[in-house]
């Protein structure tokens, strides 16, 4: 399989031009819900330009051999999620669109406490035919990047970063 390899420079790039589409879009959110592993990072640098408090999830989908599973699980969720989410306005972050099963999963999660409005901001969108769809409550959903259907190698995946670097 063809796969991207992005540098951490690209990344940030990529994710100012991101944080400047949620500015001007309007769209107002009191919090930033980063899906855990792969929307750490991002969220994190998002929180630069954006200014807003980070809460995380963990959520797994594939394996350890990088195969989905039957269904994403939960691993880690918000502790006094009631108090943190409901009325809130939140913006959902993730490194990928890939599949749209984990977003569904973690947007049916959190529309589950309420919440006043709900945006997803992701790094990359696979262009591909989705398995899952983004619940009708979502009322944004901001692409740093739309992608071809290959495997994205991240920098923060990378054993040797020094080789990482070297095929971007």
């Amino acid at each position: 399989m063809e796969k991207y390899y992005l540098s951490y420079s690209e990344i940030h790039k990529t994710l100012k031009k991101l944080a400047g589409q949620i500015k001007a879009s309007g769209f107002e959110f009191d919090v930033i819900v980063a899906i855990g592993t792969g929307g750490f990072i991002p969220a994190r640098i998002l929180k630069t330009f954006l200014n807003k408090p980070i809460l995380t999830v963990g959520i797994t989908y594939y394996d350890s051999n990088n195969q989905p599973m039957e269904a994403p699980r939960k691993v880690q969720w918000i502790d006094e999620v009631e108090k943190r989410l409901t009325g809130k306005k939140i913006l959902l972050v993730d490194e990928v669109d890939d599949s749209r099963v984990t977003l569904e999963y973690c947007l049916r999660e959190l529309l589950s406490y309420n919440p006043e409005k709900i945006g997803v901001a992701v790094l990359h969108n696979k262009r591909k035919e989705k398995r899952g769809t983004l619940p009708e409550q979502v009322e944004h959903y901001f692409v740093g990047r739309e992608l071809a259907d290959r495997w994205i190698c991240y920098p923060w995946d990378a054993e040797d970063i020094d080789l990482h670097e070297s095929m971007v």
